[in-house]
């Protein structure tokens, strides 16, 4: 694929550099807990908002990452071994922050035989023993291969269950090579089968050189699995060693972006240049229950058995 020359970033992408005492306190905090956030690790441009509001995405698993796609600043390469004591360091976390609704995410862990899954139940575990009213997000890997590790994760009875589908089809060998387009919608639906009450999520970047008619189709094959969230957010290069950015995405288009994924059916979508998928996520759970309640009233949270056994 031929890709344009570097392009100069629009007014409407620019944000503030971080300097409040809550920035740099919520910082303070990470560093003497000994937490990875996403906000950092993936250069999101929206640290300096969320983190003077003292809202912060957990990533756990480690800092190294065992996939490389071509978008991701997050490291790769061979990762360390699991630090046991990590859940209960982030569930201390969310109680110091005061968080009424966390985000938790982490690098993709191909060397482990469950991926990760246990680590994820561990933490929503902690979180809930320490913040009970906290709810939580999760945005996890694909756990390709990883027989038994959804369900080991669905189990623990996250509020959301969060995997991104990153980016059209057609562009996964160039963007995304590691992942399975039609494995990542299957894992979403299967989150629904297992659980329905949990709300399921996804989000991809846009400006990497997809059609409209493309993001048309992943909206469709994303209602086809019962997903109830989308988010659509402007691809940013973060170093040039990363995949170009094709195109620039106006606000006007990514209205148009969202206008079109409500008339097929999410209970939301969230779509501007800076749309990440843990942006606002408190605020957007609140929307997502209130969107439930008037849509599908039916639908309220039990307790659901899980099997999880030979996993």
């Amino acid at each position: 694929m031929e890709q344009k020359s570097a392009l100069k970033k629009p007014d409407w992408i620019r944000v503030k550099a971080p300097v409040s005492k809550e920035y740099h306190e919520t910082a303070s905090l990470m560093r003497s807990l000994k937490l990875k956030t996403v906000c950092e690790e993936a250069a999101c441009p929206n640290v300096g908002e969320c983190w003077s509001k003292k809202h912060a995405t957990f990533m756990i698993l480690g800092d190294v990452c065992t996939r490389a796609c071509a978008f991701c600043n997050v490291k790769t390469g061979r990762p360390d071994l699991l630090d046991p004591h990590e859940p209960e360091r982030v569930a201390q976390g969310v109680a110091e922050l005061g968080l009424s609704h966390v985000v938790i995410t982490s690098v993709d862990r191909d060397d482990l035989d469950d991926g990760g899954a246990h680590h994820f139940a561990e933490v929503i575990t902690h979180i809930r023993k320490r913040s009970p009213s906290t709810t939580i997000e999760l945005l996890t890997p694909d756990f390709l291969r990883k027989e038994g590790a959804l369900e080991i994760v669905v189990a623990a009875r996250p509020d959301v269950y969060n995997h991104n589908l990153e980016t059209v089809p057609r562009l996964y060998p160039t963007v995304r090579p590691g992942a399975r387009y039609f494995h990542s919608l299957r894992l979403l639906d299967r989150v629904k089968q297992l659980d329905p009450t949990i709300f399921t999520k996804s989000g991809i970047m846009v400006g990497l050189g997809e059609t409209r008619t493309e993001v048309h189709q992943v909206m469709d094959d994303l209602r086809a699995a019962n997903v109830d969230f989308m988010t659509i957010g402007q691809y940013l290069q973060p170093t040039p060693k990363h995949h170009d950015v094709i195109d620039f995405i106006t606000p006007d288009q990514f209205n148009d972006y969202a206008k079109m994924g409500r008339g097929k059916g999410f209970l939301l979508v969230a779509a501007s240049p800076l749309t990440r998928s843990s942006y606002h996520a408190g605020d957007d759970f609140t929307r997502l229950q209130a969107a439930r309640l008037t849509q599908h009233p039916h639908i309220t949270p039990s307790k659901v058995e899980i099997s999880v056994a030979n996993t």
